[in-house]
């Protein structure tokens, strides 16, 4: 009753960060899919892919330390209109790989150079357009749900649209292969690219602040606004931050805050190093699992739909019920810092039956795809929770910039992984041993968790409010 008094709309936000988050993700998993038909096609070795992936990855984690603040600067409308454009643009990019692949090697022709593999360096292209542009989704997505959220309410609108993340890879498994088996790889490229385009004309019409969102009522707004940290910082929040809190809180300026003070706040840097251990596992999970399923079971085109279809439905769970599980702490009185770091502790111990995916995968490929799943599980409530950390601790107007930060540490990370698995793999694949690669790897998925949360707490022990 309270809740039909007070008004849903900001649902309907939820919603459309959910469905862009999505398509955000069923674009960047394609190539992925199509990489174990597109290897044999063009004679890729593990470190080519590893190259192309890798390239998607560094150029993501730069693009998002200028996401944040550009997302910071032009709002978040605009920021996302711009975002959602040039990451559909890049999917579409895909389809010319080959043809843009043969130009950029004459062009290296002219000036000396050797020339590259066409299609590396084609998909290298497509993969840094369509990384520049999805950068974007986080940032804007996590500033939205600050602006249309009380921060009770956070975590777990956070869940919600970060389980489209699991949505998109539920769906890719289940119609990329189809779609390239039935007209070609490049239309899987062209579909998910116009998806994109439909999605920007909701947002365009149903976004807007909440201040100026006429589909909002008065009840609602005030909701939303019950504790926001740039118009008043609760006593409950100032009590938890101290004694000194309150006196530490002074007039909210609209002055943007540089990057260098950001970074040296240990707040900022808890979020960094959490993102840089963690961000790297789900990019090997998400960009490697058809490889592996390739080279250690010989399931390739159509027969990958169920496996990953099946592990990747298992991640809602996590990114749904992790948004939801340090409110139950939350209602045994705990402040939401230290419940949510209690939550975090408990996530990140649910990896390590990772460990056990290849000692057991003799047994049936079902055992490393469901062990996996729960590991990939995990990793979504882990982000649901890391990600609100930062609009807990910091003013709005910083939000963007923070998760921006962090998002650039989580690409490096993910850069590290691929690169490294991709030399463990030709390694191990020359000794006629590929499975002790992923020995190691999963290995370091399994761990990766309890190592950022104990940094973490280490860095902030106690929830303290950032003045800017």
């Amino acid at each position: 009753m309270a809740e039909t008094k007070v008004g849903r709309y900001r649902w309907t936000i939820v919603a459309l960060l959910f469905f862009a988050t999505t398509v955000n993700y069923l674009d960047r998993q394609v190539l992925s899919l199509l990489q174990p038909m597109l290897a044999e096609k063009y004679n890729w070795t593990n470190n080519d892919y590893a190259n192309i992936t890798s390239v998607f990855q560094f150029t993501y984690a730069l693009s998002m330390l200028l996401a944040g603040r550009i997302i910071d600067r032009l709002g978040t409308k605009k920021g996302y209109t711009w975002a959602i454009i040039i990451w559909s643009i890049g999917a579409l990019i895909h389809a010319a790989a080959i043809p843009m692949g043969d130009a950029f090697n004459t062009i290296l022709g002219f000036v000396g150079i050797s020339a590259l593999s066409v299609s590396v360096v084609g998909f290298m292209i497509g993969r840094m357009v369509l990384a520049f542009g999805e950068a974007g989704n986080f940032p804007a997505a996590i500033k939205a749900t600050a602006e249309y959220f009380p921060k009770k309410e956070r975590s777990f609108a956070t869940g919600i649209f970060n389980s489209g993340a699991n949505v998109g890879a539920i769906l890719a498994p289940l119609t990329v292969p189809w779609v390239a088996a039935q007209w070609g790889w490049e239309m899987a490229f062209i579909i998910v690219g116009i998806i994109g385009f439909v999605w920007l004309a909701f947002w365009l019409v149903l976004y807007e602040k909440p201040e100026q969102q006429k589909r909002l009522s008065a009840a609602e707004l005030n909701y939303i606004n019950s504790d926001k940290d740039d118009q008043v910082v609760s006593k409950a929040v100032l009590e938890e931050s101290g004694p000194d809190a309150a006196a530490a809180v002074g007039p909210v300026s609209s002055t943007k805050v540089s990057w260098v003070k950001l970074l040296g706040f240990k707040q900022t840097w808890a979020f960094v190093f959490g993102k840089f251990m963690t961000d790297g596992v789900w990019w090997f999970f998400l960009f490697w699992l058809p490889a592996y399923l390739k080279a250690q079971y010989g399931i390739t085109g159509t027969e990958i739909m169920l496996p990953l279809s099946v592990l990747y439905s298992m991640t809602m769970f996590g990114s749904i019920g992790g948004g939801w599980f340090p409110v139950h702490y939350m209602k045994k009185g705990l402040s939401p810092y230290d419940a949510r770091m209690k939550a975090m502790f408990v996530i990140a111990l649910i990896p390590l039956v990772v460990l056990a995916a290849q000692p057991l995968g003799g047994i049936s490929y079902w055992v490393p795809v469901i062990l996996i799943g729960i590991g990939a599980s995990a990793h979504q409530a882990w982000s649901a929770n890391i990600f609100t950390t930062v609009s807990d601790m910091f003013p709005k107007k910083a939000v963007g910039s923070v998760v921006g930060i962090g998002g650039m540490a989580g690409g490096l990370g993910g850069v590290a992984v691929s690169k490294t698995g991709g030399a463990l793999f030709d390694h191990y694949k020359e000794l006629g041993h590929i499975q002790t690669g992923y020995t190691i790897m999963f290995s370091f998925c399994a761990v990766a968790y309890i190592i950022a949360w104990v940094v973490m707490k280490a860095l902030v022990p106690k929830m303290k409010v950032i003045n800017l």
